[in-house]
């Protein structure tokens, strides 16, 4: 499926998304055409590569991907770790497979099948019943024939924070305002033009890598407690007014997890406490349910990043080449910058 070519001032601000009376209050449901797959990367058509391929200069391209055994134990209960398997026929040949590949494990894109909205479903409407293997609908193949290419921004929360004095609390998953990512995007005096990719630097990744311990580590799966923008309407007015075409973090779920008291994401169900979802008052679901916008998650930021504060550039060249799976619910990003 082709992107729709939209003008971005015609669309809607957030606060009249909330006030939608034709489809569920907060969503682009219908906006790209009602048999649309793609949600805001139809935003794409709006980054003209052309002009994407000038924030080339360094000449040197930064892979955004974790090895296969960077993320140990599992972050989440309900995945595992892949298990691989080489054989030969002959002294002189090897293949192998993979079992247990979890395609969100790791380095990953979410795609629109990935979360719905309690309330109101998936993305778009469409029906979950048919969300099965080798069936179209919502299906991750349709992001990797796009393909995804374009312009893409940084923003340090870490760096920035740091030079303010400030440095998160990583070990007990500290929320991070809208407000705070604005006032990083001003220090770096970074545009964002519509149909940018964001990515987000909150330094999760590096503090998982090289600073915390492994008790902590071990415990996660347990005890989700990870840094992350803070749930609220105002974080999706800033991302959906920007126009940006997806978002991806170096961290667990972009948002911080669990959803913070105060979250205005909160079904009626669970603001009277008769349920036990784990994903109660996330974000996800408004983003990727109503919104349809993908979600990069545990991308590998720090080497970009590094190189974009030693010059004072935040933009680059990026591709990402989800797996062509039809039917599939997310997949390992393989995500490169070029800049």
């Amino acid at each position: 499926m082709s992107p729709r070519r939209i003008d971005p001032a015609t669309l809607p601000a957030y606060a009249e998304l909330l006030r939608r009376e034709d489809a569920p209050p907060g969503s682009a449901w219908g906006l790209f055409g009602a048999g649309d797959q793609l949600g805001t990367l139809n935003l794409l058509r709006c980054n003209d590569l052309r002009a994407a391929a000038e924030q080339v200069r360094e000449g040197l391209a930064y892979s955004l991907n974790l090895r296969s055994d960077a993320i140990t134990p599992p972050l989440a209960p309900t995945r595992r770790p892949l298990l691989h398997t080489i054989f030969q026929r002959t002294p002189f040949h090897r293949d192998d497979w993979v079992d247990s590949f979890y395609l969100q494990y790791g380095t990953q894109v979410d795609g629109l099948r990935h979360i719905g909205h309690p309330d109101h479903g998936f993305y778009n409407g469409a029906d979950p019943a048919v969300f099965l293997p080798g069936t179209d609908l919502l299906s991750i193949h349709h992001f990797a024939e796009l393909p995804i290419a374009g312009r893409a921004v940084l923003i340090d929360v870490d760096r920035y924070l740091r030079s303010t004095g400030v440095q998160l609390d990583h070990a007990n998953g500290q929320p991070v305002p809208v407000d705070v990512l604005e006032a990083a995007r001003a220090s770096q005096g970074t545009v964002i033009c519509a149909g940018d990719i964001l990515l987000v630097r909150f330094g999760w990744l590096d503090y998982y890598l090289h600073h915390g311990d492994q008790r902590w580590r071990d415990g996660l799966v347990s005890d989700q407690r990870h840094t992350g923008l803070l749930q609220g309407h105002d974080a999706l007015a800033w991302l959906w007014d920007n126009r940006i075409s997806m978002v991806a973090a170096d961290n667990f779920a972009f948002e911080c997890w669990p959803a913070q008291p105060g979250t205005p994401f909160l079904t009626a169900e669970e603001q009277a406490g008769v349920t036990g979802d784990p994903h109660r008052g996330i974000m996800h679901r408004n983003l990727i349910g109503l919104l349809g916008m993908p979600i990069g998650e545990l991308w590998d930021l720090d080497g970009l990043a590094a190189a974009c504060a030693a010059d004072g550039r935040y933009s680059v060249l990026l591709t990402v080449s989800p797996l062509s799976l039809v039917g599939g619910v997310g997949s390992p990003a393989n995500a490169i910058a070029i800049r």
